[in-house]
């Protein structure tokens, strides 16, 4: 595999209602353990992940797993609209989740190898 490959996964899934968004931050640490560059693209339920304070009781941690994801290289970006739609402030997300729009979605996924959707 080539150090250049690429990756953009986008993400509307929230954390604790289904398996998907474990899944998504699962194959990003995968994929970064196997030398791609990785960006996450936050939208819609998925803007969730990346709120601080979380405590999800029995289930594992999905801000704690995306930090590692961002302290492991990957870039993260939450949708705009979503967030505000959703009533959440800039304020409330882990350091590295950066606000983001779908023009930057697009051009992450033009200027990456390949796009996956969870």
């Amino acid at each position: 595999m080539s150090s250049s490959e690429s990756v953009t996964i986008v993400l509307g899934s929230s954390a604790y209602q289904s398996e998907r968004a474990f899944t998504a931050l699962n194959f990003a640490q995968t994929a970064i353990l196997e030398g791609m560059k990785v960006k996450v693209f936050l939208f819609e339920d998925g803007i969730f992940l990346g709120k601080k304070g979380q405590e999800p009781g029995n289930f594992k941690n999905a801000e704690e797993w995306l930090k590692q994801v961002i302290a492991d290289g990957a870039d993260v970006k939450a949708c705009g609209t979503c967030i505000k739609e959703r009533g959440v402030s800039e304020k409330e997300f882990i350091e590295g989740v950066v606000k983001g729009t779908m023009h930057d979605m697009v051009s992450w996924i033009r200027d990456t190898d390949k796009a996956v959707f969870f």
